[in-house]
């Protein structure tokens, strides 16, 4: 399963032409065990790499071999494919299917997880843009801080000499400002400039515009008005405004809506979880709305075009990750089209005492390191002895049999415990250390775990 830690390859530069291989190893240094689920992923993104080298026609033809990951919360399904998209550098969204049975089961709703990962993909291109303009947006900022600190006289004197005196006096002046300017010696200067912000009516502040549908808050965004504001600032933060607004304005719209829509359309990522929560059960009044979202998902798993504010987007190429524990239904019962359209199907199992024990020492930023770490910052030594990650995994493993089987996020839970009154006492601790050992854990989580009750509210 699971850790919660980010690596330091967690690059969007980083694309499809890792080997499976190499995916798979860069998963297991986040993620402890579900070898099967692994690998499957890594073949389905080594296949969009694949598809890549075909000629267009052919690749026209083939299709995503998209997964359905079988298995409790907390093993690490969802972990996978976020992993997956950051190691790849591909646009990804979580969508819960539930979320579709809630709302309305109207095909609009479900388009809209199309639409909010094109959203993604704009900001993985935006970033990339930046990156590139970044070095011209720094020299037109650096400009305009000049004129900023030594503005261009409006006028010289009629006499020619005299002229050519001042432009002089002026050019040794801008020197000057700029080698301070760029040792940092101005940065405390305050300045005026003129900073332009966007007006958002009462009306639509109340509602808040992230609660819009995207293509409507696309068209308010062009009418709402925009006005300008003088303010004295550092020149520090005239640098920081003035740079962005540069690189806003070296940015090409048109060129990034473009390689957004390719991005999405071709190493796009949707993990839609719960999709065991929209199986028609022997409610009938729940039928209608399950088997809704299920028709609005079949096109666009199988191919269709959805448009978009930045335009249309074809869905065909897509890789669609479905999950869901299926504790109640099974994967047979959904309806036998939208089975096709999820070919390869992996298992993920429960999570046994060992492999808590792996997901609490293994990982780089595993949660002991982290709260080693942050008991540190009040110069408090935390050490954590191998019975007491014995222990602690024992808990972890007990309370998930005995209670809800929340996977790896029962660890979560168990730490704060555990750790709540050093958490509380450390400020005033001002220095020393603590061992956390098998005694310290049962002393604070053993009463707990033994009430069933308890423990089904606390841990």
């Amino acid at each position: 399963m699971l850790n919660m830690t980010r690596g330091a390859d967690d690059s969007p530069d980083r694309r499809t032409e890792l080997t499976p291989r190499e995916v798979v190893a860069e998963l297991d240094r986040h993620i402890v065990g579900q070898a099967d689920a692994k690998r499957s992923v890594a073949i389905a993104m080594r296949n969009r790499w694949r598809r890549q080298q075909l000629p267009e026609e052919m690749r026209q033809e083939v299709a995503p071999k998209n997964i359905l990951m079988i298995g409790p919360t907390g093993v690490g399904k969802t972990e996978i494919a976020r992993r997956l998209a950051k190691l790849t550098g591909a646009p990804f969204l979580k969508v819960e299917a539930t979320k579709y049975t809630e709302v309305g089961y109207y095909g609009r709703d479900v388009e809209s997880m199309v639409r909010e990962l094109v959203e993604n993909a704009i900001g993985l291109v935006r970033v990339k843009e930046r990156k590139n303009v970044a070095e011209e947006a720094r020299q037109r900022t650096q400009d305009r801080l000049l004129d900023l600190l030594a503005p261009q006289p409006i006028e010289f004197d009629s006499d020619e000499q005299k002229q050519d005196d001042d432009a002089q006096r002026y050019e040794r002046t801008r020197d000057k400002m700029l080698a301070m300017l760029v040792a940092g010696e101005l940065d405390q200067r305050r300045v005026e400039m003129t900073i332009e912000q966007k007006t958002t009516p009462v009306m639509f502040s109340n509602m808040g515009m992230e609660q819009m549908d995207i293509d409507l808050q696309g068209v308010f965004d062009k009418m709402l008005p925009k006005h300008t504001t003088r303010r004295e600032v550092t020149v520090a933060e005239a640098r920081e405004l003035i740079l962005e607004q540069e690189c806003e304005s070296l940015l090409d719209p048109e060129k990034i809506n473009a390689a957004a829509i390719d991005l999405a359309e071709n190493l796009g990522i949707l993990f839609v979880d719960e999709l065991d929560k929209v199986v028609s059960s022997e409610s009938k009044g729940a039928d209608v709305s399950r088997q809704g979202v299920q028709r609005d998902l079949l096109p666009i798993v199988e191919g269709t075009s959805v448009q978009t504010r930045y335009g249309s987007v074809q869905t065909d190429h897509i890789l669609f990750v479905a999950a869901g524990a299926f504790h109640r239904a099974k994967p047979s019962e959904l309806m036998p089209e939208l089975q096709g359209r999820f070919p390869i199907r992996v298992e993920l199992s429960d999570l046994t005492k060992e492999d808590f024990i792996r997901i609490l020492t293994e990982p780089k930023n595993s949660l002991t390191k982290q709260y080693t770490a942050l008991m540190s910052a009040e110069g408090v030594t935390l050490d954590f002895t191998a019975d007491a990650i014995d222990a602690l995994a024992s808990f972890a493993y007990q309370v998930n049999q005995s209670t809800q089987n929340i996977g790896a996020r029962r660890l979560y839970t168990i730490m704060e415990r555990l750790l709540e009154e050093l958490s509380f006492e450390a400020p005033d601790m001002k220095a020393g250390s603590v061992t956390v050992n098998a005694a310290y854990v049962d002393e604070r989580l053993a009463k707990i775990a033994e009430d069933e009750d308890l423990s089904k509210f606390i841990l």
